[in-house]
């Protein structure tokens, strides 16, 4: 495969549009480039969660995980190509099936948890919550023009599994989850 990129800087954007890869420029804070921009940060965020979890215990969430960030560079793909469709159903139905596969390890829910107990499960909360916004801001790309709704769902999904990994890293690394306590109510 040859290079993709044979100069890193091209003063193109210095006016405040970008081209997609269709050869159209479109502004920098366009809806189409922030959904790209949050896709982007959410896989970094992985990146670094991935990179971090390196105990021999956590190998079976980074074997679930390292696909994502591949499919999280096709959407990115999707949205630099207006109208090329690369995630499809069963990507979709794959996020599923390590929910369901990792959640059933998991203890019921009778609390509302908090992102932290360690820098790992931290780590996962952020990047659920950088896919929950990479989400919100495809929905509003979806308000302006056609998208793929596998790849919204595909976000949907991804969230959903990255809470279940957060809470799959304190049961595997034995770090209790930290649960909300409620302000308590002043007596009436």
């Amino acid at each position: 495969m040859g290079y993709r990129l044979s100069k890193l800087y091209t003063r193109t954007g210095d006016a405040g549009t970008t081209g997609l890869a269709d050869g159209s420029r479109v502004p920098k804070d366009s809806p189409r480039i922030e959904a790209m921009g949050t896709v982007d940060e959410l896989n970094s965020s992985l990146g670094v969660l991935l990179a971090g979890m390196c105990s021999s215990a956590l190998q079976p969430l980074v074997e679930a995980l390292a696909p994502v960030q591949h499919r999280l560079f096709d959407i990115g793909g999707e949205l630099a190509v207006p109208g090329v469709d690369i995630i499809e159903e069963e990507d979709v139905a794959a996020l599923e099936r390590l929910i369901d596969r990792f959640n059933s390890e998991l203890p019921p829910l009778r609390e509302f948890i908090l992102p932290g107990g360690s820098m790992l499960i931290a780590q996962a909360h952020l990047a659920r919550s950088i896919c929950r916004r990479a989400e919100r801001r495809y929905l509003t790309l979806a308000a302006a023009e056609p998208i793929n709704t596998r790849a919204m769902a595909y976000l949907n999904r991804l969230s959903d599994l990255l809470f279940v990994i957060a809470r799959s890293i304190a049961r595997l690394d034995n770090t209790p989850e930290v649960l909300w306590q409620p302000k308590p109510r002043p007596e009436a």
